[in-house]
């Protein structure tokens, strides 16, 4: 029989319900013309320079991909982690969604919720979106550490029409929500984590990419996503290599993305660094926490 927490805690995790809080810490929203409603948490007890979280994209993401780094500064330093736009708690409405919609979003937020400036740290897909944000307002990003940054694959991703013509398919009624059902079911949630964790998947990642993957506008910005039109093309050219702020890459395998061109840019990029967490699958901060954490510090350490 199952004891009342464990009841209790499937109740509060019944997509049902409202979505529960991805980190329990305060919240608040901003809403900006770029992104819509934006939602966001906040630790702001400790002083010093504020660390702002940014999560991957993909059919089931939010803040909560960033839960282990916010509770280890939260006692630090300020610490800001976002719903990106069309996910977690933020506004999902129908529309179209862009690398440089995200990138605004988090431009904004730096601008007008944490005001000064800022270290990042951004996981996945998220890295590109940080980096636009760090072009667009530079003297409010002092660092940035990316996690399992996508980018450096040597693979071609569709883009330009052929993104378009990807999105115009998926976007079909009954197909989108046949496809996005399926992606989202717990044996795929499952499946695909298992995939991003060499050992064990701790089963709160699953109940939340699942209760957050079964909310009202849910399907709408992971289509973007799935078409191929959130990544950039040549990203280490036109993004990563125009970064004049101090950068780190935190990296070891990824089932989705390689790091081929990776040496190749950092023996042309001095403001450049790596440092390998293994052994990881794509998510260094949830399966080795202490050493993300520690290669992390040491960075922010050598920049003073």
């Amino acid at each position: 029989m199952e004891s009342a927490m464990t009841q209790a805690a499937s109740k509060k995790m019944d997509p049902s319900n409202s979505l529960p809080a991805a980190i329990d810490a305060a919240r608040d929203d901003f809403v900006t013309a770029h992104g819509g409603r934006i939602h966001y948490y906040s630790e702001a007890s400790a002083s010093g320079r504020p660390l702002v979280l940014i999560h991957s994209v993909n059919a089931a993401p939010s803040a909560f991909e960033m839960k282990p780094l916010f509770e280890r500064y939260r006692s630090q330093r300020p610490v800001f982690a976002l719903d990106l736009p069309g996910f977690g708690h933020s506004d999902r409405s129908k529309r179209r969604y862009s690398p440089e919609l995200f990138a605004s979003a988090i431009a904004d937020f730096l601008q007008q919720v944490v005001k000064t400036p800022a270290d990042l740290v951004a996981f996945s897909l998220g890295c590109e979106f940080a980096t636009r944000a760090a072009l667009m307002k530079p003297d409010l990003v002092e660092t940035l550490a990316l996690l399992s940054p996508t980018g450096f694959n040597a693979r071609g991703l569709p883009t330009g029409k052929a993104a378009e013509r990807a999105y115009r398919f998926l976007s079909v009624p009954f197909l989108n929500d046949g496809l996005f059902g399926l992606l989202t079911t717990r044996p795929s949630i499952k499946f695909f984590f298992r995939q991003a964790f060499v050992g064990p998947t701790p089963p709160e990642i699953i109940d939340y990419a699942y209760a957050t993957s079964h909310q009202p506008g849910a399907k709408y910005a992971p289509l973007y996503f799935l078409s191929g039109q959130l990544f950039t093309e040549k990203a280490g050219d036109t993004l990563y290599g125009r970064l004049t702020q101090p950068v780190l890459v935190l990296y070891d395998q990824d089932p989705n993305i390689n790091f081929h061109e990776l040496p190749d840019f950092l023996s042309r990029h001095p403001n450049w660094r790596a440092a390998r967490v293994a052994p990881t699958r794509g998510l260094p901060q949830w399966e080795k926490p202490a050493e993300t954490g520690e290669a992390i510090d040491r960075f922010w350490s050598s920049q003073q």
